[in-house]
This record gives C-alpha cells, structure tokens and sequence, in this order.
C-alpha cells in the first residue's frame, strides 16, 4: 500500500490555465482519507504555494511542503524548517560572474523575496515574482548581506537563447552545483545536495515510510530524481521524455487531470 504521494505543481498539478480541478481536489482528499500522505513538492519558493496547500488541506498536523526543487522541507502546520540546504554568498558572487561570461539574465531568492542584478529587469523575472506572489527586488552584488542563505539561483531567458548559455557554462560550474531545467526559459541552480528526490527521501525517512511506498508524480526535468527513487515513479502525459522513460506508470496529461487519474488507479481501486 502506498502511504505518501509527493506531487509537482505546474505540468502536473495544475492545468495549463493555471486552475487547481475539482477533479483533482477530491482526489488528494480521498488519498488523505485513507491516511496517505500528500506533499506537493516544487520549484516554486512557499510564497507561490500556500493557497495551493490551504484548497487542499494539506496544512494540518504532521503535513509538509517541500520547495525551492528540494532545498526546503519544512512544516505546513508551523512552518517549521525540517531541513535547508542552501547556496552561499560566495556562491551567489561567482554565479553573478558566470551570468556575465555566458551573457544571462539572472535571479535569486531568500526565504521571502527574489532579488535581481540587473538593472534591466527581465520579464521572466517579473514572470516568477507573480506567479509566486513574492516581493521583487533590484540589488547590486554588493547590496546584499553576506550572511544571506539562498537556496536557488535562475539564469533565465527566451528558450532558444537559454540552451546557448547552457551549452556555453564550463564543466567546473556543472561539478560544483546541481543545475537542472524547470522550464524552457529557466535553469535553476542549486547546492550540488539538493534535489527533490533527496527531499523526498528524507522526509519519508522521516516519517518512518518506506521507498516502496512512495508515489512520486512529475512532468520535467527538475522531477526526474524524485520519480527515480519512487517505489512507483509516475509520468504526466505531457512530461518530457526522461520522465516518461524513468517512470513505472504514465497518466493522463494535466488538462486530463492526469493527477486524478493517478490516484484513483494506484491508491483508491
């Protein structure tokens, strides 16, 4: 019997119209009503999720979240941080330095805000403010405090544009962090320890759940390390491939209510 779902959000939660179904809706509350777990876990900082998490009642006790791609795991109930791992200052300089040698739009986050350098706002950034309903910022390197945690950094840009300053970022960067492509216009950046499937292990770990009992459902590239460790890894059926490939079992699309699906055919029959 599966005991935890962790869900993606856009692709995968949501339809492409941003709407959270009734479809969906009722399906997390029959899962929750036999004692599964649902934790949604996503790029997106706490801010872009907290009316997500309120529609669906998953701010109870002994209920999580799991954010920014894995570095935050924290309590809905409390808001208790269950675990952090974070970039660091020096981090935030050198990855500034790379934005400029590989010509990229860039954006970073604290536990509250997002933040840009540059001067010329882009709209994706003004684009992730939004949708996350979170405070924008213009900072300078040197405007921000030394003991800032970050947990990600975005280079962002028009998709053709963004997979040019990919293939241009030097190997050595690539050692050193986790990268992964949540969007064609996103590459977000993180501790090389980061990822959801790691935030997924732990708090199954945490909940005393075992691998095999966890259902896990994406539909891109910043899902895959999550529907890797699920006992059943779970594909939307509009996922990239690398999802489709990894994963044990393929629903429906987001505009089909692919969630739904999921669960009625794995938890609820």
């Amino acid at each position: 019997m599966y005991k935890l779902i962790a869900i993606d959000i856009d692709g995968t939660l949501i339809n492409d119209r941003k709407e959270l179904t009734n479809e969906v809706i009722d399906a997390i509350q029959s899962a929750k009503a036999k004692g599964v777990k649902v934790v949604i876990s996503t790029g997106r900082p706490i801010g872009g999720v907290l009316s997500l998490i309120e529609e669906l009642k998953l701010n109870e006790e002994d209920e999580y979240v799991i954010t920014y791609n894995g570095a935050v795991v924290q309590s809905t109930l409390t808001n208790e941080v269950i675990s952090e791992v974070s970039l660091t200052y020096q981090d935030l300089k050198e990855l500034y330095e790379l934005s400029i040698q590989v010509q990229s739009p860039m954006h970073f986050f604290d536990s509250e805000s997002i933040y840009t350098p540059n001067k010329d706002i882009n709209k994706y950034t003004v684009h992730e403010s939004h949708i996350n309903q979170v405070p924008l910022h213009y900072r300078t390197i040197d405007e921000i405090p030394e003991d800032m945690l970050i947990p990600k950094v975005m280079f962002i840009d028009e998709p053709e544009r963004l997979q040019k300053v990919i293939d241009a970022i030097p190997n050595s960067f690539r050692e050193k962090y986790a990268m992964v492509q949540s969007a064609p216009f996103f590459l977000e950046i993180l501790h090389p320890s980061v990822s959801k499937g790691n935030a997924v292990k732990q708090l199954a770990e945490k909940l005393s759940i075992k691998r095999e009992e966890v259902i896990c459902i994406g539909d891109g590239e910043n899902d895959l390390s999550m529907v890797e460790y699920a006992g059943c890894g779970v594909a939307m059926g509009n996922a990239v491939s690398s999802i489709k490939e990894a994963a044990q079992f393929e629903t429906l699309s987001n505009n089909e209510n692919g969630v739904a699906y999921a669960i009625e055919k794995l938890v609820l029959n």
